[in-house]
């Protein structure tokens, strides 16, 4: 029996509700062409209010399901990577898992910011790899605008809101595989990008709130720069081993969290910039969300096809970056 695994199955889900640089430009201190010098940003979707990270994901899976052709009830994990749940607990894979009406699949949160969902990616893939699941569910899902400060242009500028869930099963495809995941941790940078407010720490008071602790918190040169150098570095580390250079590479579908650091990574790995998936003009970044919404926009615009080898990468806040090498399965 083969222990190869696949992405069977993708679907995503935006909120419908837009908000531009120009209407940005009216809230706060900014302008649209600031925005797009340093971000590539244009426009990103927001929830109304009520919306959870919840009710995205679930959306998403719901899409996942249907491509596939497959219940929910067919699920026998669900992994929801985010930095957003509904509520500190319980989890929101246990919500999805409800509103999906699946009841003996059992679930859990991945929490590791921007780079989560290619975490979860490697948990959930070693679900199926060792024959513990058949079918596994990865759901990368942020409403980012719950936990933004829209005085702050530092922060307001970037984020949007946004999920996307994968399907992960055997393959029986020779190649058709998760190659090889590659990931680091650097606490030393867990105040460069932060929520001070709402744990044990500093749990919710009246002080927190004026303080602004419950807010995104960024020292935004301070993620530049290593994300930069980390991008490169885990995409080269993973190539490398694997005897591969980024020539060979048919797809580089990046966290997208800013234009310049993904043309940077491009750059310095020496990929095609034709093959390099950029969306973040139109969402921002969505923290979990981003990597599976940019699968969606390299199908939809011709450039992900069944065989392909695919790189996957992200920077984070902690600091955690993660990387995957993977044979694209549909």
């Amino acid at each position: 029996m083969s222990n190869r695994v696949k992405i069977s199955s993708l679907g995503t889900y935006v909120p419908p509700r837009i908000l531009d640089n120009y209407q940005l430009e009216k809230m706060v201190e900014t302008s649209h062409d600031w925005i797009m010098e340093r971000t590539g940003i244009r426009e990103r979707h927001l929830v109304d209010k009520g919306v959870a990270t919840s009710d995205l994901a679930t959306a998403a899976a719901k899409k996942a399901l249907e491509r596939r052709g497959i219940p929910a009830t067919d699920l026998e994990a669900i992994i929801v990577a985010t930095v957003t749940p509904d509520m500190m607990f319980p989890a929101t894979a246990c919500l999805v898992q409800n509103k999906l009406g699946s009841p003996k699949v059992w679930g859990f949160d991945l929490i590791a910011a921007c780079s989560s969902f290619v975490y979860a990616l490697q948990v959930g893939t070693q679900f199926v790899r060792t024959g513990a699941h058949k079918k596994v569910m990865v759901i990368g899902s942020d409403v980012m605008s719950s936990i933004i400060d829209y005085t702050d242009r530092a922060t307001c500028v970037i984020f949007g809101d946004g999920a996307g869930a994968v399907i992960l099963e055997r393959s029986d495809d020779e190649g058709i595989d998760f190659l090889d995941f590659e990931h680091e941790v650097d606490g030393t940078g867990a105040c460069s990008l932060f929520m001070p407010g709402g744990g044990s720490l500093h749990p919710p008071t009246h002080e927190t709130v004026d303080k602004k602790m419950h807010y995104v918190h960024q020292d935004g040169q301070a993620v530049f720069k290593f994300a930069v150098r980390k991008m490169a570095e885990l995409c080269e580390t993973l190539l490398t081993r694997n005897g591969l250079t980024g020539h060979d590479v048919d797809c580089y579908i990046p966290h997208q969290a800013n234009r310049r650091i993904i043309t940077a990574t491009a750059d310095r790995v020496g990929m095609d910039p034709k093959k390099v998936i950029i969306n973040i003009d139109r969402y921002g970044n969505t923290t979990s969300g981003t990597i599976p919404l940019a699968m969606q926009t390299a199908i939809d615009e011709g450039k992900l096809k069944k065989g392909d080898l695919v790189l996957l990468s992200a920077v984070g806040a902690g600091f955690t970056v993660g990387a995957a090498l993977l044979r694209w399965g549909f």
